[in-house]
């Protein structure tokens, strides 16, 4: 998600546009949890969402997934703390028996990592016996 910023300066002003950080949100359900959505299912993405928005974001998707996690999200949220605080308020409620919050980061900033990397790897040195 891109967000248009307007900074005013004296008499002018200056719109630029920012990237809002992304991030991948794993969640497992307690079997308390499971047999209490059986009972009355309940749209969680959609109630979750409230908090996400007062965290100043959102989910960009949400899927029920199959393995160690049973649902994963992208969120859209402001900063680390956000998204640590999120996940910090769904943990605290103790419907989930793991969850797993993981930065995102678009391919093209992951290729300029690399050339970063690339550009100081000579000044590292590994550990040695």
């Amino acid at each position: 998600m891109v967000v248009r910023v307007f900074t005013a300066i004296g008499n002018f002003g200056v719109t630029k546009e920012t990237a809002v950080p992304r991030y991948l949100l794993q969640v497992a359900y307690t079997p308390e949890a499971w047999a209490a959505q059986l009972k009355n299912p309940q749209d969680r993405v959609k109630i979750v969402s409230e908090l996400m928005q007062r965290l100043g974001g959102r989910f960009e998707s949400a899927y029920f997934a199959f393995g160690d996690y049973d649902i994963v999200a992208v969120m859209d949220l402001p900063d680390n703390q956000s998204a640590a605080a999120a996940s910090m308020v769904v943990s605290a409620g103790g419907s989930v028996k793991a969850i797993k919050t993981t930065p995102l980061m678009p391919v093209e900033e992951g290729i300029q990592a690399m050339r970063k990397g690339a550009e100081a790897i000579a000044s590292y040195h590994p550990p040695t016996a």
